[in-house]
């Protein structure tokens, strides 16, 4: 029977819009939990999941470091933009936002692993994407489910 391993790392995204690369993280986990599933008879292969347990944030498979990021933030800022127009109106201006954005970059992603590498594509990386000025400490759960 398969089994799951399962840690929470720590963000600090600031106090401003974030897209933070959490790829290397990703990838420890998941060669760590790779090795404990081969330990046991496994082959080392599986799905890492990775979840943000905040209403207020997301998880995006992304190019990073080429421009990609600010982008992202850009395109983010002229679909939902931090003014009042949001019913939502707790806390800095345009929080509303923040609670919408969910619906565009879930909170989620699940990536294959095998052999406790990452299956990602070429230019894919695994970002954080933070709008919410707010709550600046966020938590990510890495769950990696051995195949």
């Amino acid at each position: 029977m398969a089994a799951m391993k399962s840690e929470i790392i720590r963000v600090r995204t600031g106090g401003r819009d974030t897209v933070a690369d959490i790829t290397s993280e990703c990838a420890e986990f998941a060669r760590q939990a790779s090795a404990d599933s081969a330990s046991q008879g496994g082959d080392g292969d599986g799905l890492l999941h990775v979840f943000v347990p905040h209403a207020t944030a997301g998880v995006a498979l992304i190019e990073l470091g080429s421009g990609s990021d600010p982008d992202l933030l850009s395109a983010l800022g002229d679909l939902l933009p931090a003014d009042d127009r949001w019913r939502h109106a707790h806390g800095s201006e345009g929080h509303g936002r923040s609670h919408v954005m969910p619906a565009f970059i879930p909170p989620y992603a699940t990536i294959p692993v095998l052999g406790g590498r990452l299956e990602l594509g070429t230019w894919q990386s695994i970002a954080l994407v933070d709008v919410n000025v707010d709550n600046p400490d966020r938590q990510v759960r890495l769950s990696f489910l051995a195949g």
